[in-house]
């Protein structure tokens, strides 16, 4: 790495550091008193998921750079002018709060279709390989996995004009703001948390809702938004029980132990892959 990119690098390693220690300020008291299921913070998976923590809140912005760079570019020039000069004349919120419904939509397309077609399922797999929940395992994922669900919410931003191209060093904060309230709430539907919020949870998902979206049973690939769970209620996906919370989390297919491993299983063959996925031991 050139040296003129390390300190920016260092700069963004303690960014994340800073977070990284705020979120267990919060998190690991609320789930110490208000646990779903008791669980140790040091769990089996607690050291490659905090590599997932650090890998994927620096490299899935670098890769979406030039793909979000050409989509703005080439749907600038497609959609009509007359659709971005009403948009201009929004007010922030208003734009923001039209931009998280439009983006919602392609996230939940985008995650879905992660669980339905088998070569993406390969790389999402590995965020429902835990077997534990909490609030780090919001970022235990294939960098491929998030580009590709990221770039489904980005897209209809994009051609409803509710994100606009960078001009110059000016900045559109509505997709940042979109992507910073999704991390953050993601974070918190992740956590060992047994919060319901009674009728608000048809409104704004929440941990119970997220939970049954991890669970390894027959009501597995259900409740699919990060944020407005109406979209399950309109596309059939939705699933909440009253007061059952999943007895088991993970998925029935192997998976590899390591966090190196487990990046390089959705590239290999099946076979390779399903070797890759076996602990090695050693004889005596």
């Amino acid at each position: 790495m050139p040296l003129s990119h390390l300190l920016p690098f260092a700069i963004d390693v303690l960014r994340l550091g800073i977070w990284l220690l705020l979120l267990m300020v919060v998190f690991v008291p609320l789930e110490r008193l208000f646990s779903v299921h008791p669980q140790k913070f040091f769990r089996k998976s607690f050291p490659v998921d905090l590599g997932y923590y650090f890998l994927n809140n620096l490299l899935p912005k670098v890769l979406l750079t030039v793909p979000v760079a050409f989509l703005a570019w080439g749907l600038h020039s497609v959609v009509p002018g007359g659709l971005h000069s009403w948009v201009a004349g929004m007010s922030l919120w208003t734009r923001a709060g039209a931009a998280l419904v439009v983006a919602e939509f392609g996230f939940y397309w985008g995650h879905r279709w992660t669980h339905e077609i088998p070569l993406l399922w390969r790389f999402h797999a590995i965020h429902h390989s835990a077997e534990e929940i909490d609030w780090l395992v919001n970022t235990r994922a294939h960098p491929f996995d998030i580009v590709f669900v990221r770039l489904c919410g980005l897209v209809p931003m994009y051609v409803l004009g509710l994100a606009q191209p960078v001009m110059g060093k000016t900045v559109d904060v509505a997709p940042l703001l979109i992507m910073l309230i999704a991390t953050l709430w993601g974070f918190f539907v992740h956590a060992n948390l047994r919060w319901r919020f009674g009728w608000l949870g048809l409104l704004i998902s929440t941990p119970a809702f997220h939970h049954w979206h991890h669970t390894n049973d027959e009501h597995a690939n259900k409740n699919y938004a990060s944020m407005l769970p109406f979209l399950d209620k309109l596309f059939g996906t939705w699933y909440m029980p009253k007061q059952q919370w999943p007895s088991r989390y993970g998925i029935d297919a192997p998976m590899a132990p390591g966090l190196a491993s487990q990046l390089l299983q959705p590239l290999m063959p099946r076979e390779e892959a399903s070797q890759a996925s076996q602990p090695i031991t050693t004889s005596t």
